[in-house]
């Protein structure tokens, strides 16, 4: 439980990235580990997409930035990006998408790979482009985007965690 609390207290989201690629084996462990999130009912609502096609990757980007309103690259340089959709038809698949966003980063900061949370994957998957992008990579059904995971290595030392907020916790 200590390395799991290290992991919790210790990861944080990077806003500049390294142009290299991660490694093979990482990024496994890292997908494996957003298989693994629990989700309602044990129905596995959520898919993950890997991008490490760079044309994919940039084409991903820049829907992101006109969605946004805003010039540059909201996924920080990274090079690589999960992108993690889930079934609309299950009640409970913005949830379970979430836990594994969050599975994902920690699996990754626990190998060494700094992520982002990037927002906007459901305006993106639900424009006609986003849904020729899953059609063209195979992928049929009724997904919601939940969001991106922004992944590679750190161009800069994370800043330390704010302080925590006064009354997060109530006990009765």
């Amino acid at each position: 439980m200590a390395e799991t609390l290290k992991t919790l207290k210790e990861r944080r989201s990077c806003r500049a990235f390294k142009p290299e690629l991660i490694e093979e084996e990482k990024l496994n462990k890292i997908l494996e580990a957003g298989t693994y999130a629990a989700t309602g009912m044990g129905r596995q609502s959520p898919i993950i997409i890997s991008v490490t096609d760079k044309a994919l990757r940039d084409k991903i980007v820049k829907m992101n930035a006109e969605i946004r309103g805003k010039e540059g690259d909201p996924f920080y340089g990274a090079p690589q990006m999960l992108i993690v959709l889930a079934d609309k038809s299950v009640h409970t698949y913005v949830y379970d998408g979430s836990l594994v966003m969050g599975n994902l980063m920690l699996a990754a900061y626990d190998l060494g790979v700094a992520s982002c949370w990037i927002h906007r994957a459901k305006e993106e998957f639900e424009t006609e482009e986003g849904k020729a992008i899953l059609k063209e990579l195979g992928i049929e059904g009724d997904y919601e985007g939940i969001g991106h995971v922004a992944l590679g290595y750190a161009a800069a030392p994370e800043k330390p965690a704010a302080p925590r907020k006064e009354n997060y916790i109530y006990k009765f």
